[in-house]
Parts: structure tokens; sequence; C-alpha cells
């Protein structure tokens, strides 16, 4: 596939809607990568990456091995993703605490309209893919209602919740920032995001240290999980693809609990900066929510994050007839 440089900064574009979606809990970057019709190149490519890629350096020249890897595609959707990642972590975590219905709204009405997309490509129905859907979406959606726990203060804590939430993020449906949330790990992800750009612009080296080094355990963790279910995925769908899709369409449908925006809180926590957050909370109707439930605004919301899908469904439908 030849590529021209509007193409990458297209596939650039797209890596930021991932990274802005993998850092709010109960959103999946890869339901951003699958409507954006980069999921099944983005999971062969990584599985393409291994040590046999260095035999062809050695042997045919580094562009020969960069292509072999679809290098300029990763490059292009993972620039994004980090830029997205450290330029909205603040912005996202600013809504969660004085916007929260507008943005779970509007990422409700993106995920719903997520699962219709998924579901239409699901070629052949079977009580096995009808049963798929329902087991997938009955246990994504008690996953939802987990509790968070305090995460121990471990160098190879970091690296598991790394290698876990990684998996979740490449996973259509199933957030990585929630996963993080449940194992106690978020707050530590985004603090290590915020110290470490906040380190380097202030020339607070002790800072950016400190950051670097948690940041590098849970990118280790993330790389080799990365690399470990990449494989997994890249062979179901090559083998198993309507199976494949029906999976990912209940772990879609489960997740819309985490991501209902009215919420009643059960149980709080103080975090770091000695701020009282949610740490446990349920779905509600939006009658019974304590204070302005914003319904208007959230319907609103809800539409565009619907109508962002088609949109982007119908780029893409045009990109493929050109």
């Amino acid at each position: 596939m030849i590529r021209q440089f509007k193409d990458y900064l297209l596939i650039t574009l797209k890596g930021i809607a991932m990274g802005a979606a993998d850092v709010v809990p109960g959103v999946s970057g890869g339901t951003i990568a699958f409507i954006s019709g980069i999921y099944e190149e983005l999971i062969e490519s990584i599985d393409n990456l291994n040590l046999g890629v260095l035999k062809v350096w050695k042997k045919e020249g580094f562009k020969t091995a960069w292509t072999s890897i679809n290098g300029s595609f990763l490059l292009a959707l993972f620039s994004g993703i980090a830029v997205s990642i450290l330029s909205l972590a603040k912005l996202i975590k600013w809504l969660l605490h004085n916007e929260p219905i507008l943005l779970w709204s509007f990422f409700f009405g993106l995920v719903l309209a997520s699962i219709l997309y998924i579901g239409k490509q699901i070629k052949s129905w079977s009580p096995n893919i009808i049963m798929a859907i329902i087991m997938t979406s009955i246990l994504s959606y008690f996953i939802t209602l987990a509790e968070p726990f305090a995460t121990p203060d471990s160098p190879l804590y970091l690296l598991f919740c790394g290698f876990i939430a990684i998996i979740a993020m490449i996973l259509p449906g199933v957030s990585g920032a929630f996963i993080l949330l449940i194992l106690g790990a978020y707050e530590t992800a985004i603090n290590t995001i915020n110290d470490l750009r906040d380190g380097l612009f202030t020339g607070n080296m002790t800072l950016f240290k400190d950051a670097l080094i948690n940041f590098l355990l849970l990118a280790v963790g993330a790389i080799v999980g990365l690399k470990v279910f990449s494989k997994v995925l890249n062979w179901m769908f090559k083998h198993h693809k309507n199976l494949t899709l029906a999976i990912l369409t209940g772990f879609m449908i489960g997740s819309l609990n985490k991501i209902w925006p009215w919420k009643k809180v059960l149980k709080t926590r103080i975090n770091s900066e000695g701020i009282e957050v949610t740490a446990l909370d349920e779905s509600i109707l939006p009658s019974s929510y304590d204070g302005d439930p914003n319904i208007l605004f959230a319907i609103v919301f809800i539409v565009i994050g619907f109508a962002t899908i088609l949109i982007l469904e119908s780029l893409g439908n045009k990109k493929a007839k050109a």
C-alpha cells in the first residue's frame, strides 16, 4: 500500500483520537482503531515486530526492514497517541471532575454507535455467535462493577499493570484506563504522564526522573503485553473473524454500564492530592441523580458522539470505494 503524506497525517489524527479515548476510564482506544478502519492493520503490524526484523535489516538494509514492519504506519499512529495522551491528560482529568455528565454522554454515544458498526461486520450468524455476544456482554458488565483496590508501591506491580492495561487498550470495548482503575494504578498512570511533562518543561529533574521510572515500568509491561496479545488477535481475525467480532461486540455492550453518564457514588477515597474522589459508583436514572442531570445537554452530546462514528464510517466507506 503506497501512502502519501496526507494519509499519514490522517493516521496520526486517528492516533490522537485513540490516545484521547485511552485516557478515559470506560473508553477503549481499540474501539477508535476499529471504527476508523485501521484495527486489523495495527494488530498485524504489531505482530510483525520480532527479532527477525534485525536479520532483514542486516541482510537487506534498514529501508526493507522498516517496510516489513509497516514502520511508517506505526510511527504515525503511535506519535498521535503519545501527543494526545501527553497533551490531553490534564484536560481529561479536569473534565472528569467538572463536566462528567457531558464527557460520559459523548463517549456513551460514541460506543453505542460503535456497537452497531462492529455488529454489522459479522457476516454469518449462528447460535455460537449469539452465545459469544451474550457471554462476553455479561463478563464485561461484571468487570465494570469491580471495585478498585489500592496499588502496592512495587515496580513489578507497575509492570503487571502495564501488561494488562495495554491488552485492554487494543481490545475494542474494554478500557485500559478502567483496568488501571480497577488495579488501583490509574491515578499513578495519570500523575506519571503529568509529572513527566511538567518535570521536562519546568526543568525539575527530580520530578522528571521519578516519573520516568514509573513510565518506563508501565511501558515495558505494555510492550510485552502488546506483543503477546497482538499475535492472538491477529490469529483470531484470520481464522475466526465472525467469532472475534462477536466477542468484541459483547465486550462493548457490557462496557456501556461503566460510561453511563448518571452515577450514584457508593464509596469515596482521598487521592494523592488530598482530594476526595469516587472509588465505587453505580448507574442510575437521570431522575434519581443527586444534582442537575443536564438531560438536554447530555442527549446532545450522545447524539454528537453517535454522529461522530457515522461520519467516520462514511469517510471510511468512501475511501474504500475510491
